[in-house]
């Protein structure tokens, strides 16, 4: 074989793969949602995720070049606004019919078994929705508040702090006195554990206790040694 020929082989090869590869072209069409480059900023188009990608220029048109046959998916990445995604078959050289063919896309179906409804080419795609990055900040809500934990057991607290008062005031001098002993023990016992002496808290605690079943068990005796008494009574008789 000799070198002129080897030449022309390479030089054919060259245009056979250079034909494979296509500029894909498209517009992207202003709208009520995007009226013009100004709102758009800066966006590119590309296809499976940046594989294939092409800037937009002031007049909305875009270019994608170099893109051999296959399969894709056509996005546009925009900060503002969202678009439709769209599916993109590039047939060799050797098929039959349009050379480019598009098809809508449904994020989340399958690529396979494409849909029967074919899109002009060159694309045209508009603007669908224009994203809100805006939180609004939260209100004063007191029902909210109501099912916080922390807040009932406030609410329950204070409840207790402010109906111990009338409580107290209902309740007979010997039930009050017994109390207030009760009370002055746990506060010793609870000063005793603060300031770090736990043995005398811990005794404090313990007679505190004991002092609460002396007094549960006093009513079940006094009890007892009435019944006695009048057992006593009724055998005099």
């Amino acid at each position: 074989m000799t070198l002129p020929t080897v030449i022309c082989i390479l030089f054919l090869g060259c245009l056979f793969l250079g034909s494979s590869a296509v500029d894909v072209k498209g517009q992207i069409s202003w709208n009520d949602i995007c009226r013009g480059y100004n709102q758009l900023g800066h966006a590119r188009v590309v296809l499976d995720n940046m594989k294939y990608g092409g800037g937009v220029l002031r007049d909305g048109s875009f270019v994608i070049p170099n893109v051999p046959s296959g399969t894709y998916l056509l996005s546009v990445i925009s900060h503002d606004h969202k678009f439709d995604q769209m599916r993109i078959d590039i047939k060799d050289s050797t098929s039959s019919g349009e050379f480019i063919e598009v098809r809508p896309y449904i994020p989340g179906t399958p690529m396979n078994p494409a849909s029967t409804i074919l899109l002009p080419y060159p694309i045209t795609i508009s603007a669908r929705e224009r994203f809100n990055y805006f939180v609004p900040r939260e209100s004063f809500n007191i029902m909210g508040m109501l099912k916080s934990p922390m807040i009932l057991m406030m609410i329950f607290a204070g409840g207790l702090v402010l109906g111990m008062p009338y409580l107290m005031k209902n309740m007979d001098p010997e039930s009050l006195q017994e109390f207030k002993k009760e009370q002055a023990k746990m506060s010793h016992a609870q000063n005793a554990l603060q300031s770090g002496d736990f043995k005398s808290g811990l005794s404090a605690l313990m007679g505190a206790a004991s002092g609460q079943d002396q007094t549960t068990s006093q009513p079940s005796q006094i009890r007892a040694q009435a019944a006695n008494k009048n057992r006593g009574k009724g055998k005099r008789r």
